[in-house]
């Protein structure tokens, strides 16, 4: 099925002192690079190797994302690793939302330099989340996540509607990304806003109390709604990343 138009992938090879760098990044779930695309762009100006797939049943339609297993996204993104870790150092996995459980699953089963997230989902806030395994057989789809952007005039190309069956493998992912959150041990990173309608504070709270052996700070956002990425708080996320991944890669020769 054809892209929509600017949900295209991103991938830039790197260029001076930073060119053995890796940055991994995703989207979230329902949305598309372009939610990313301004995080991309800043770190390949560093000359960081960047990596952002457009991931299956995503970009398209709402129906393809509803037959689409949350197995393939992970495929998808850990694909996209190794395309790095081919061709650089070491590696940074990063990701808004659903790409954060994303970057954190990776974390925990690949040798990572550190993980990036932004409003990470682990847990739903809507409690008919955990229905979603019946209800997709009486409800195809429900209305929109997309777009809770603070910053007028934004557009993060996700759908206009939600399939139900997407979430059951959204809470599948979800599960399976907190239990393994006890194996990362690579530094985190995670900028939260203040104010998300997407996804609850138990996500962080969940992140904070199973990440027993790795170092996490929080970053705050205090004027950026859940897409983060696109909002006042932009630059914030792009330059405190890019810190943050100086650092963790310091020393990494291997």
């Amino acid at each position: 099925m054809t892209s929509l138009p600017g949900a295209a992938a991103f991938s830039y090879e790197g260029h001076g002192p930073n060119a053995g760098v890796g940055v991994l990044l995703s989207h979230g779930f329902t949305g598309s690079p372009v939610s990313m695309a301004a995080w991309a762009r800043h770190l390949a100006h560093q000359g960081y190797a960047v990596e952002l797939p457009l991931l299956p049943g995503h970009g398209t339609s709402w129906q393809e994302l509803a037959v689409t297993p949350w197995q393939r996204w992970y495929e998808e993104y850990e694909d996209a690793y190794f395309s790095l870790r081919a061709r650089t150092r070491c590696v940074v996995s990063a990701g808004l939302s659903m790409g954060g459980a994303l970057a954190l699953r990776l974390a925990a089963g690949q040798p990572v330099a550190g993980a990036a997230v932004v409003n990470p989902g682990l847990t739903f806030g809507d409690p008919r989340a955990r229905y979603s395994g019946v209800l997709k057989y009486v409800l195809k789809s429900v209305p929109a996540i997309g777009n809770d952007i603070r910053l007028p005039g934004q557009d993060e190309g996700a759908y206009a509607r939600t399939p139900v069956a997407a979430v059951q493998q959204l809470g599948r992912l979800f599960r399976d990304t907190a239990a393994s959150l006890p194996a990362v041990t690579a530094p985190v990173l995670a900028f939260r806003s203040r104010t998300d309608a997407v996804v609850p504070e138990s996500s962080m709270d969940l992140l904070r109390r199973r990440l027993v052996n790795a170092e996490l700070e929080v970053v705050p956002l205090e004027n950026s709604y859940h897409v983060a990425t696109m909002d006042h708080d932009s630059l914030l996320i792009f330059v405190r990343s890019h810190e943050f991944i100086q650092r963790v890669s310091a020393g990494v020769r291997t």
